[in-house]
């Protein structure tokens, strides 16, 4: 048990829910360069999906009578993504002609080359380029 135990890494990974999982399954990989890893159902006829971008995890959920719900553009947000990345010029122009509505262009900031955008659902996104060095 404890060997089992030792292998078992920590990681954070962020549970986003959706109205319609296999819509947004295919809206990440075609905007921001997700990988689907799962798309099942659930027992309570939602639907449970897993993806990753350069192995890093995001798990989505679509779980009909839940407390957690969507929020649209018009609502604030609690919460929002960031992902650090290597190119976010390319990843800007991926998302953009895939329909991602952009909240901010990217920008050189002191903690990198950022952007802003919002998914199908208005999830809020930040993807960064780290400075260098």
């Amino acid at each position: 048990m404890e060997t089992r135990m030792a292998q078992v890494r920590t990681e954070i990974i962020p549970y986003i829910n959706y109205s319609d999982v296999g819509a947004a399954l295919d809206w990440l990989a075609r905007a921001f360069g997700f990988k689907e890893d799962v798309r099942t159902p659930t027992p309570s006829g939602g639907v449970h999906g897993e993806m990753n971008l350069d192995g890093q995890h995001i798990m989505l959920g679509q779980r009909p009578g839940s407390r957690l719900t969507t929020k649209g553009e018009d609502l604030p947000v609690g919460q929002a993504i960031f992902v650090y990345l290597a190119d976010v010029d390319a990843h800007f122009e991926r998302a953009r002609a895939a329909g991602a509505k952009i909240d901010k262009a990217p920008e050189d900031l002191p903690y990198g080359r950022s952007y802003g955008a919002r998914d199908l659902e208005g999830h809020v996104w930040y993807f960064t380029t780290p400075p260098k060095g």
